[in-house]
């Protein structure tokens, strides 16, 4: 098979060759994705890629043989080099388990990991896995990249894996378990970031959700809110509407969200206005979200998926190493976009001229405080790539919305999943923006900001005006999203 030629070629490379402003009135107290911040860019990335490491089990023997290649195909420098072709800048290898897999990303992914790392040196390479989450779905968990790294990741998925236990142990599989795993990784000495995965997969409606529930994902952010973080905005597998040939498969479910679709290609606790990101958003949590491949088979191979970077891409405003780019992902530094559709976004709020306060500004991630009854100014830049994507498309964004809601402190309800309060407030067609080359410039004006609250932006190369669910067989190119984690704004 041609991608298998591909891998024996990989393998044999030669391992050796290869600012904020401050004032008296208006104060922004997180860096966010400003422009100006020196040495920092816009650095795409994919947090959820499996190897061959995500193995089959042979199940006639005890413990379980690990079947390598058995889930996932390709070796990691593979994917590593794919990533490279697709414009990305960071990745994580987060192969997942089942009895004893701790010992096979030790032994076997991890040392291929640092193969890799030589191999494609233009690419950072994280070490992490896809979590059995217990209790619950699938999660990233992305190691900092440290001299033991190896050993805190197997003693976490070794320790409180649901899967890993062999006898099997259903005890493991329990929401109380997964706080044991989240304490432990908020207690070493340097926090892993973990983010959940496809989060709405096994829901069988819109507003009934599956195995991730919303008081599991708050329980999360509570016992560790520097490790859990956030959640698959866009989950992978969005080449199932693809054959082998780039036809579409008529019975395709974007993102294998099979009983309740994808909207616009995203979850439906991120796509819903008002819904449960907004909820979160709302509490003043900083709960970010992400895009990923979710790689295991390329579509070409006849798989559902494409390669790292191929489609989805997380960007994370970061200096090009292993502690800045983790710091960008857990402190919201983050947009995430299909296809390609814009490569650069800054969303900066500041206190509008005249307003009576300092210029201090904030950007994506940040927390920007003023003046109750101050007027503020959002200001959205976005760069429309001249370039063609990897479909051959060149995309424009039609739309750009602009979201506020309020932050009114905890939920009673801890099932909530509303946040009556976020709405549209405003919708610039692209044809509307100032042009600055391959930027286009909206801002917007907020009169008076009467309590604590938050903006986030998003934006379509369609005509919908809220992501309509997604038809079995739609081909994932033609419906091309973006968003923009939130700004906070802090009224004192």
């Amino acid at each position: 098979m041609r991608i298998r030629r591909w891998a024996f070629i990989i393998l044999g490379i030669s391992l050796g060759a290869c600012t904020s402003s401050s004032g008296s009135s208006a104060r922004a107290t997180t860096p966010g994705a400003t422009p100006e911040s020196a040495g920092y860019a816009w650095l795409a990335g994919d947090h959820h890629i499996h190897s061959r490491y995500s193995v089959g089990w042979n199940r006639d023997s005890s413990p379980p043989a690990p079947v390598i290649g058995g889930d996932g195909i390709y070796p990691i420098p593979m994917n590593a080099l794919m990533g490279r072709t697709f414009g990305l800048r960071w990745m994580v290898a987060t192969d997942h388990g089942g009895p004893n897999h701790s010992k096979v990303n030790m032994e076997r992914a991890w040392p291929e990991l640092e193969m890799s790392r030589r191999a494609v040196p233009e690419v950072i390479q994280f070490y992490g896995m896809e979590f059995d989450s217990p209790g619950a779905d699938h999660s990233s968990i992305i190691m900092p990249h440290t001299h033991d790294e190896v050993e805190h990741l197997h003693a976490v998925e070794s320790r409180f894996a649901a899967l890993d236990a062999w006898p099997a142990d259903s005890t493991r599989n329990r929401p109380a378990r997964m706080l044991d795993a989240l304490r432990f990784l908020r207690d070493l000495p340097r926090r892993p970031v973990l983010i959940a995965h496809h989060p709405s997969r096994s829901a069988t409606a819109v507003g009934a959700f599956g195995l991730d529930t919303p008081s599991e994902l708050r329980d999360w952010n509570d016992a560790a809110p520097e490790v859990a973080v956030g959640m698959e905005g866009s989950p992978g597998h969005q080449g199932f509407a693809l054959d082998r040939t780039g036809a579409i498969r008529a019975r395709g479910a974007r993102g294998g969200y099979s009983r309740s679709p994808t909207l616009g290609g995203f979850d439906q606790m991120t796509a819903i206005v008002g819904g449960f990101w907004d909820s979160m958003l709302g509490e003043g949590r900083r709960w970010w979200v992400t895009a990923n491949s979710d790689s295991h088979v390329n579509w070409r191979d006849g798989g559902g998926d494409f390669w790292p970077g191929e489609y989805s891409k997380t960007w994370v405003w970061a200096r090009p190493d292993h502690e800045s780019v983790l710091d960008g992902i857990r402190n919201g530094r983050v947009f995430v976009t299909l296809g390609d559709l814009i490569t650069g976004l800054h969303v900066t709020v500041r206190v509008a001229p005249g307003g009576g306060a300092d210029t201090a500004t904030a950007s994506i991630g940040g927390t920007l405080e003023v003046p109750r009854g101050s007027a503020v100014e959002v200001e959205v830049r976005w760069h429309d790539p001249s370039a063609r994507n990897a479909h051959g498309d060149d995309p424009s964004v039609e739309r750009v919305d602009l979201i506020t809601g309020e932050v009114t402190g905890r939920a009673t309800d801890r099932e909530s999943a509303r946040n009556p309060s976020t709405r549209v407030v405003a919708r610039f067609r692209a044809a509307e923006a100032r042009r600055e080359g391959d930027w286009r410039v909206v801002t917007w004006r907020i009169d008076r900001v009467a309590g604590d609250a938050y903006v986030r932006v998003r934006g379509t190369n369609g005509h919908e005006l809220e992501p309509e669910p997604d038809p079995r067989g739609e081909d994932p190119w033609a419906d091309l999203w973006f968003y923009s984690n939130p700004i906070f704004i802090r009224v004192r």
